[in-house]
């Protein structure tokens, strides 16, 4: 209870308000950090923990979500503030009751995710480095795009996959898509925009009025295909939201391939997260952008 405690006393003065903790209830979920529910006299919050050393990870989420919530487009939980405690990094934030979706719900979120996409930006990349996952995510600031994805994001995971003893097959492909790729971009026409970049169904949720509500970002400036295509993995979103979103700003023809490269992605990080068996997917995956080449 010391380290809540703690925290109890940096909302406190971080927030203006008195804030004293009485109980905490553990929220059950993630893979990354442990989760808590913080009740005092005020309003709950809720509350990450992880190690010390970890603190970036949470000050990068901390940006992430102030950059989403600053574009007034998508509901995300409000960022209260971040930091240290008793030996530990922990991140605050505004604690919502989620419900279920409503009728409109996959709608409304499939126009406001075109609506964030819509926010002009300047480069490709963000203020920061942060993490997809637990794995680190390069953001240099480029303002070539195919470079940005080429070197900051496949090659980067391919280079950590070797380390993890994931050589051979998948290496040689992965360098002949890396050497080729331009061409999934021939006469594509796209702009930087603000990606929540881990938008997959168990980060996506609706409040009790059914409003929807996106969180745990990992946050950067690029293409909008790339936060559409992560809403198919794993399950993918309703139809409600395709179609609205598509309603709202149309895709480009391209991006059903283009939907499997940045796809790819994610499935070579879970491969260096989560072990072997994503590998026979990642290599199936390359192979498939490769025979587009032919």
């Amino acid at each position: 209870m010391k380290t809540f405690t703690a925290i109890a006393g940096h909302i406190h003065t971080a927030t203006g308000q008195p804030f004293v903790a009485l109980s905490t209830c553990r929220i059950i979920g993630g893979d990354i950090n442990a989760a808590f529910c913080l009740e005092g006299f005020a309003a709950p919050y809720f509350v990450k923990l992880n190690r010390a050393d970890l603190l970036p990870m949470f000050q990068a989420e901390f940006a992430g979500l102030q950059a989403i919530a600053a574009t007034d487009t998508v509901r995300v939980p409000r960022a209260v503030l971040s930091g240290t405690a008793n030996g530990q990094a922990y991140l605050v934030l505004e604690h919502i009751v989620f419900g279920q979706a409503k009728r409109q719900s996959w709608h409304t979120l499939g126009r406001q995710l075109a609506d964030l996409h819509r926010q002009p930006q300047a480069y490709f990349g963000w203020q920061r480095d942060n993490t997809i996952g637990s794995t680190p995510q390069p953001n240099a600031a480029s303002a070539d795009w195919l470079a940005f994805w080429r070197d900051q994001r496949l090659a980067y995971q391919l280079q950590l996959a070797a380390s993890n003893g994931y050589r051979g097959n998948l290496q040689r492909l992965g360098e002949r898509l890396c050497a080729n790729m331009g061409v999934f971009f021939a006469g594509y026409r796209l702009l930087p925009s603000l990606l929540h970049g881990d938008l997959w169904g168990g980060n996506v949720a609706f409040d009790q009025q059914g409003t929807p509500v996106i969180f745990d970002p990992a946050c950067y400036y690029g293409d909008r295909e790339a936060d559409l295509a992560m809403t198919s993995l794993f399950g993918g979103f309703a139809a409600e939201f395709y179609a609205a979103y598509q309603e709202h700003w149309p895709l480009d023809e391209g991006y059903a391939v283009r939907k499997i490269l940045y796809n790819l992605y994610h499935i070579l990080n879970h491969l260096n997260l989560f072990g072997g068996h994503y590998l026979s997917q990642a290599e199936n995956m390359i192979a498939l952008l490769l025979a587009e080449l032919a």
